[in-house]
């Protein structure tokens, strides 16, 4: 996580100071993304298969990989390379995203919100690590940024070590069984649609106002001791809730929760309206982070509902390629809609989608009869 929150704090920064057009900034994190949306299906099938412990193996190969290929880009002033090192950074943080599903696995029913509200609470750390070690490396090395991707080497080999360590159970026999529903059939639940609905759509607004936001900033004359101010702020605020999130899901209910964090996106882009000077900022991040946290755990716990053991590979491999497919989108197109647009109508954008969710959630806790106690409330 504190690599993640490194490169959403650098990359966009580092792509404009490559790149020929500004519009092209957030390419090179588009591709990251849009790598993590095509290692969902693959890392969900094989981990289903060889365990989780294989999988995250192979993905922290894939991202020192990256941190090769993004340093000599970086140094070398290729736009071109520092795209492909995202896409294997990408390949690191799709497959990372798994740990929240392996925590699940081995919680019980009633406790499956707060094993993945743990689990996203190490962003808290992050959220403070990342930023700050771009800015203390930003110029170590005499071109920027370059010792800052040099230094999330030393965070992926850590990781290695400690997945080397670990004992995770491999996949039981009911997690490969036949007999399980068809992938359509699963889809085609309402919770389904509404968990999934949730998490894509609260993931997509929270990144494209995040990775606009550097660009933003950088456009209102603000220093990266600022830019990484407010995404360190955000980071936090992305993950601190999740000490409580699981909590609150099982007292009052998944929708409630879902709710909530609409409003606060809603109020996030109220902020920006505001002003434009760093509170502003910092204020409006903070509440964009908790709003997707409420969204993002909230449509994961709704999802743990809708499949049995047998489905759960396919499921979370499908949930995980439309998520992260919204996200790609969002992050490809972000640099290129703010230089089109602007910050202002950029936030505008995003309140029709936030409607829809808190419409369909609403929709789903009026109609919806048999569906799990803990799931929907």
């Amino acid at each position: 996580m504190t690599g993640s929150s490194l490169l959403i704090a650098t990359s966009a920064l580092v792509g404009a100071a490559l790149a020929d057009s500004a519009a092209w900034a957030t390419i090179p994190l588009g591709v990251q993304f849009l790598a993590m949306t095509g290692t969902t299906v693959p890392a969900s099938l094989m981990m289903q298969r060889y365990g989780r412990r294989a999988g995250f193996l192979l993905g922290i190969g894939a991202g020192l990989v990256g941190v090769g290929l993004a340093v000599t880009a970086i140094l070398g002033g290729d736009f071109l390379l520092f795209a492909l090192a995202s896409l294997f950074l990408g390949i690191f943080n799709g497959i990372g995203q798994f740990f929240r599903f392996a925590a699940a696995d081995v919680a019980d029913v009633d406790n499956k919100a707060r094993a993945i509200s743990l689990v996203l609470a190490g962003g808290i750390v992050a959220g403070f690590l990342g930023p700050n070690i771009g800015s203390w490396t930003e110029s170590l090395l005499d071109v920027r940024f370059a010792a800052s991707y040099l230094s999330l080497g030393v965070f992926y080999l850590t990781g290695l070590l400690a997945i080397s360590l670990l004992k995770i159970p491999l996949p039981s026999r009911a997690s490969s069984a036949d007999g399980a529903r068809a992938v359509l059939l699963i889809a085609n639940q309402p919770q389904f649609v509404v968990a999934v609905l949730t998490a894509a759509i609260g993931y997509g607004v929270m990144n494209i106002i995040m990775v606009a936001t550097p660009l933003a900033m950088d456009s209102h004359q603000f220093g990266f001791g600022d830019t990484a101010f407010v995404i360190q702020w955000h980071v936090v605020a992305m993950f601190l809730p999740s000490f409580f999130t699981g909590e609150l899901i099982r007292r009052l209910g998944v929708i409630p929760i879902i709710q909530c964090g609409v409003a606060l996106m809603l109020a996030c882009v109220l902020v920006n309206f505001m002003g434009v000077s760093l509170w502003h900022h910092w204020l409006a991040l903070v509440l964009l982070g908790v709003g997707w946290n409420f969204m993002f755990i909230g449509g994961t716990t709704m999802l743990t509902g809708v499949h049995s053991e047998a489905e759960k590979g396919k499921t979370q491999a499908l949930n995980d390629f439309i998520v992260f497919g919204t996200v790609s989108v969002t992050a490809l197109g972000s640099g290129a809609l703010l230089e089109k647009i602007g910050w202002l109508s950029l936030n505008v954008a995003t309140i029709p989608f936030l409607t829809v969710v808190a419409l369909a959630v609403s929709y789903l806790q009026v109609t919806a009869k048999r569906t799990p106690k803990h799931a929907v409330q």
